[in-house]
Formats: C-alpha cells, sequence, structure tokens
C-alpha cells in the first residue's frame, strides 16, 4: 500500500503532466484556429459574440406560438358625409355623435 508522501508526489506529477499537456494541445487548436480564420478570411470581430442592450429576447420566457392573422371586420357605420367606416371596435369616431344608429349600415 503507498504512503501519504508517495501519493502527494505521484498527484504533483499527474499534475505538472495534466498542465504540459493542455499547454500542448492548447498550441494545436490555436493553429488549427488560425489556419481556418486565414482560409475564410474572418476576424476576431467576426467570431466574438455580438454584444447588444437589454435582456435577450427570449430571457426565461417559453416561446409562444404564432398569434393568427386577424382578419378585417366588416363596418357597421358609415359617415355619409365622408365615406369613412367603423366596425364598432376601437376608439369611438367623433363623427358618430351622440346618436350612433342614425349611422348603421343595413345588413
Amino acid at each position: 500500500m503507498a504512503t501519504y508522501k508517495q501519493l502527494i508526489a505521484e498527484k504533483e506529477a499527474l499534475e505538472a503532466k495534466l498542465v504540459e499537456v493542455r499547454a500542448t494541445e492548447i498550441a494545436s487548436v490555436i493553429v488549427q484556429i488560425q489556419t481556418l480564420m486565414a482560409e475564410y478570411e474572418l476576424t476576431a470581430d467576426d467570431i466574438a459574440p455580438k454584444r447588444r442592450r437589454g435582456r435577450p429576447a427570449t430571457a426565461g420566457k417559453v416561446s409562444k406560438p404564432a398569434a393568427k392573422a386577424k382578419s378585417a371586420l366588416p363596418p357597421k357605420y358609415l359617415d355619409p358625409k365622408t365615406g369613412a367606416t367603423w366596425s364598432g371596435r376601437g376608439r369611438k369616431p367623433a363623427w358618430l355623435g351622440k346618436r350612433p344608429e342614425k349611422f348603421l349600415i343595413a345588413e
């Protein structure tokens, strides 16, 4: 059975070997990246993520299904002077006045 001092020595040797192997692998990866950048004429700005202001559009939200396209409603009211129409939704136009039933379109 190995002693504590022997295990510590093995650990230090392994850590030194890890640092050495990582350095050589990083060097080869950097060479590969530089080769590809030169081949595709890329710059560091092309590779770096673009920084945007504010939060991402989908931060913490589940994407919603696309909304159905709303179809235009048929007009219910017609201004005989201008030909303007109103479907009855949204802000009431001023030309309707206090008696909108006068402007109803007969169906």
